[in-house]
């Protein structure tokens, strides 16, 4: 039996489609800065959206290293985004060899508290005190209602390959600086 379509001469190309064809760009050197930037909205979905992002990129990059602590402080900090702020939020995640930077920003001002020293085995509230242990860098800073809208907060941290400290001056746009340990830097 013959297929019920009708035969058909294949399609030449127009003429001219080479010139307009574009190269892939070439992969970015490992020791070249690169940023990608992540929006979602508050919904509960969002952190597990940001982790599976977040592991793709470092996956991509050759960036395995930091992973497993990556995912952990990003599920925190994007987990209490959608827990306590309002709108939405947005994770950055940056990289200046050797220090990845991955900041969190939300449009809650109210900048976490350490927990005191005997709420340290609470189910709630550990997310700076795992912050402290697993980053090798951390803070953020407070922004409050502006003339350009809402304001909010970023809290970063972050991981310098190969467990070192960061170099002098710092990586990825630094900030406030270094902040370990110790509670963050806050900024009007």
């Amino acid at each position: 039996m013959k297929n019920a379509e009708p035969e058909h001469e294949p399609t030449p190309e127009p003429p001219g489609l080479d010139e307009h064809f574009v190269p892939a760009p070439p992969l970015i050197p490992f020791t070249e800065p690169w940023e990608y930037e992540l929006h979602f909205p508050r919904d509960p979905r969002g952190p597990a959206v940001a982790r599976t992002t977040l592991k793709a990129v470092l996956g991509a990059h050759g960036l395995e290293e930091f992973t497993d602590r990556a995912e952990l402080l990003t599920s925190e900090l994007t987990t209490n985004a959608v827990r306590y702020s309002l709108g939405p939020a947005t994770v950055r995640l940056r990289w200046t060899n050797p220090v990845l930077r991955v900041s969190v920003m939300d449009t809650c001002p109210v900048f976490p508290l350490p927990p005191a020293r005997e709420e340290a085995d609470a189910e709630r509230g550990r997310g700076l005190l795992i912050l402290d242990l697993l980053a090798d860098a951390w803070g953020g800073c407070s922004l409050e209602e502006s003339l350009f809208g809402v304001g909010g907060k970023t809290i970063w941290f972050d991981l310098v390959l190969g467990g070192g400290d960061p170099p002098p001056g710092g990586g990825a746009d630094r900030g406030s600086g270094p902040r370990r340990p110790g509670p963050p830097v806050l900024a009007a």
